[in-house]
Formats: C-alpha cells, sequence, structure tokens
C-alpha cells in the first residue's frame, strides 16, 4: 500500500532499508528526496521517446516501448547496483506523481520478495511538504544573524556555534555559493529547488524553542532566491556584527579563496567584473596584481575599496558588535561559545 508522507519528518522514521528515485537522471539532478539513490526506469532520451510515441502515435503503443524499457532497466539495477541486497530488504520507491514508473519497479522488487513499496503522490507530494515548509508556514524558530564585514569569518563561527550544540544553518554551504561576485563554489550551484530541499530538511529538525544562527545574506545567494519564510525571518532578527583586524581579515580570504587564487584565469574574469563599478585603470591595477601573484595587497585593497563601503550602506542598524582580536579557531570557538551562552 503506497506510503503517504504528512510532513518531512516523516522521512526519518519510515519503516525502510532506502529510498530510491527511479525518475529519469535529469528529473533527479533538478531536486529528490535527500538520500535517495538514483536508479532510473527510464533514462532521459528512452522518456522524451515514449513521450513523442504517446502523443504523436499510439498510446497502446507508448505503453508497450516504455514497459520493454522499464524491464531491461530493472534487470540491470537488479544484477547491478541491488545485487548485494538481502531477502530481508525493504526499499521505498517513487517517481513524478507515485504512478507507472514507480510502480513497476516496485511490482518487480515485490516479486523477487522484497518489501517494496512507493510513495503515494512521488515527488509531487514530497514537493508540496518542501513548498509548504518554505513558502507557506512562519520560521519556526527565532533567528539570530551573524553580521559582518567580508573576511570576518562568519561562516567558520557558524561552523563552531554548531560545535557548541547551537543550531545553526549555512546557507552558503547549501547554495554552493560565498554570497559575493568571487562566490560560487565548485562546478556549480544546486537548483533552486535542491536548495529548498536541503534548507527544508535542516528547518524540519529545529527545535521551535531555541534560537537558530545564520550568516547575514541579501534575498539572493549568487542564483539561489531565500523561500519567503527565512527572508521574514531574516529581516525581523537580531544581529550581531563581527568586527576584527583587517591583516586577520585579508588573512581569512587568502585561506578561504584558495581555489580561486589557483585558478589565476577564472580569478581575471572575476575581477573583470568589476569594471562597471571602479573603471578600468583600477581594475587593471588589481588584475596586474593577481598576475603578480600580489594577493595580500589585492585582497586588502578590495575590502577597503569594493566591499566595506557596499556593506555600510546596507549594515543593519542595531546590531551587537563582537569585536575578535584575530580569525584563529580559538578565536572564533570562544566567540561561539559566548554566543551560544548569551542566546541560548
Amino acid at each position: 500500500m503506497p506510503v503517504s508522507l504528512t510532513g518531512l519528518g516523516d522521512l526519518g522514521s519510515l519503516p525502510f532499508d532506502e529510498i530510491i528515485d527511479v525518475r529519469s537522471p535529469s528529473e533527479f539532478a533538478q531536486d529528490h528526496v535527500p538520500g535517495a539513490i538514483s536508479l532510473p526506469v527510464l533514462s532521459d532520451a528512452e522518456r522524451a521517446r515514449v513521450g513523442t510515441v504517446y502523443v504523436q502515435e499510439d498510446r497502446f503503443l507508448a505503453r508497450k516501448i516504455g514497459a520493454a524499457l522499464v524491464a531491461r532497466n530493472a534487470a540491470s539495477h537488479i544484477e547491478g547496483p541491488l545485487a548485494d541486497r538481502q531477502g530481508g530488504w525493504r526499499p521505498l520507491v517513487y517517481c513524478w506523481r507515485g504512478g507507472q514508473r514507480s510502480g513497476a519497479f516496485t511490482s518487480i522488487l515485490q516479486q523477487i520478495g522484497w518489501r517494496a513499496d512507493t510513495i503515494d503522490g512521488g515527488y509531487r507530494s514530497y514537493r508540496r511538504l518542501v513548498v509548504g515548509t518554505l513558502y507557506d508556514s512562519a520560521f519556526p524558530a527565532p533567528v539570530i544573524l551573524i553580521d559582518g564585514g567580508t573576511g570576518t569569518a562568519k561562516t567558520r563561527l557558524l561552523a563552531h556555534l554548531a560545535e557548541t550544540g547551537a543550531q545553526a544553518i549555512d546557507l552558503e554551504a547549501l547554495a554552493g555559493h560565498r554570497g559575493s561576485v568571487f562566490g560560487r563554489v565548485g562546478a556549480e550551484q544546486p537548483s533552486q529547488k535542491a536548495f529548498e530541499s536541503a534548507l527544508a530538511a535542516q528547518v524540519t529538525r529545529l527545535d521551535p524553542a531555541r534560537p537558530v544562527f545564520v550568516e547575514a545574506e541579501s534575498a539572493r545567494i549568487g542564483a539561489i532566491t531565500l523561500p519567503p519564510a527565512l527572508a521574514v525571518a531574516m529581516k525581523a532578527a537580531r544581529a550581531v556584527r563581527i568586527e576584527a583586524p583587517m591583516q586577520a581579515r585579508v588573512g581569512h580570504i587568502l585561506d578561504d579563496y584558495a581555489d580561486l587564487i589557483a585558478d589565476p584565469d577564472r580569478l581575471d574574469a572575476i575581477l573583470g567584473r568589476l569594471v562597471r563599478y571602479h573603471g578600468h585603470e583600477r581594475v587593471g591595477g588589481w588584475r596586474a596584481q593577481a598576475a603578480a601573484g600580489d594577493f595580500a595587497p589585492l585582497v586588502e585593497d578590495l575590502i577597503r575599496t569594493h566591499y566595506d563601503p557596499r556593506y555600510r550602506r546596507i549594515s543593519r542598524a542595531g546590531a551587537t558588535p563582537m569585536t575578535l582580536p584575530d580569525l584563529t579557531d580559538a578565536a572564533l570557538r570562544q566567540a561561539a561559545e559566548r554566543l551560544a551562552e548569551s542566546h541560548g
């Protein structure tokens, strides 16, 4: 009997050993239930082929072709990724809306003897829960913003807060972006839906009686837009402004952006985007510094000329300052303990 999801918290308590997404690879890449593995019963090309036949030729023929493809792909999964599953294995299977693809694959698994079942409504029912959490409901816990200028190690401070047992959400890690023109982490950001799935999973686990620390962000982190429930909560939140010596900030950025420093072509291209703010002459000087490997003076000038003036224009009035002597792990750990104790 299909399993009905009534809340995102259900996923952690369901009596299944594994969650299987049988949608096509592109559907899975766009978003999926957290922790699910991808075992597509139709590839992207096969799905397109079946859909074309269904619309343009004959529905019965499309079902016939689809059934053959599903059976063939199911056999490959059973002989491959599922070859080591034992008799008591219990998988939960889903497709787009809990229909033919998941039903067909689950039926095959059940015939083997595995206690397989499907998610009622498939991915769409899961997605409705994510939307309900982030768009239709108020954020469940009070928010405290970690604010501060570029290079004040706010993300590292969040990690230390989490280590103390405080509630913390690293939005930049979820978004795969550092929140600036230099910001992308890795090859590309996740999709908006994938970001929301990861965020909703963390929001569901929050204790409403305790505050959650998040880094102060604009409404967008790269290509990702913060969902309304969180954006509203952040706008109304108390803020702590981290301050640190310039040389400590420069050192932190040199460490944090080591991947960018190691990619001179990418760094040069990003610096080129600053021409519209600072003109060709100044940006030309920055590009020359980067080409010569003079990264410390480059970073300091970027902080003083580009980032700090912008931060002063958008910084939150009334934020509580917290001045750190440096940005070592010891100093950040001590700051995290103070914050957790004073806001616990």
